[in-house]
């Protein structure tokens, strides 16, 4: 009986490690004896365990929505502020330097760099682009990324987007304005 025990505390153990949401529950499959609950046939089970799932993945798309929404809301917190290289504070900041404050807000570490960062998330479609994505831009001869921004807004075509200027400081612009437009390279998701 305590060898039952002590794997059993141990198989919980090494199943609670490799969790990263503590639900507080105890999964069926750990108690290692059949209640009433689960004395139900295996498609059943599959059944519920998709149901189980099903509503899990929800919540986390929609914290993931919240996520976005308060760096956007705390990214547009610096508007106005001035055009700063290297700049991470409303005393003044760049491109990357905004991104980054605003996504370091929430505890989510990005390369400080415009180009680095167009190394980090998934790549996606532009049809596919959703608030909270960055958009990335060659802005100069080089060709490498140089500037990036953050999507406040994708509806009906138009995406707009977040970023600091050097010559108007931390603005919002569209991607319809034709500089903009011929600079653009790619949007990424982060979260």
């Amino acid at each position: 009986m305590k060898k039952i025990l002590f794997f059993t505390l141990f198989a919980f153990f090494l199943v609670s490690c490799g969790s990263t949401k503590n639900t507080g529950k105890v999964p069926e499959a750990i108690i290692g004896k059949e209640t009433p609950k689960t004395q139900n046939t295996k498609k059943e089970r599959t059944k519920s365990n998709k149901q189980v799932i099903a509503k899990e993945e929800e919540p986390e798309k929609e914290d993931a929505k919240d996520v976005r929404e308060t760096i956007i809301d705390y990214a547009k917190s610096f508007q106005g502020t001035r055009y700063k290289f290297g700049g991470t504070t409303s005393a003044g900041m760049d491109c990357s330097g905004l991104v980054y404050t605003a996504f370091q807000k929430e505890n989510i570490t990005l390369p400080r760099i415009s180009r680095d960062m167009a190394k980090k998330g998934i790549l996606v479609s532009f049809k596919d682009i959703e608030k909270g994505d960055l958009v990335f831009f060659k802005t100069s001869s080089r060709n490498a990324i140089t500037h990036v921004g953050l999507v406040v807004e994708a509806k009906r075509g138009e995406v707009k987007f977040i970023h600091s200027t050097t010559q108007a400081g931390v603005i919002i612009s569209s991607l319809d304005e034709a500089y903009w437009k011929k600079a653009f390279v790619e949007v990424r998701r982060i979260i």
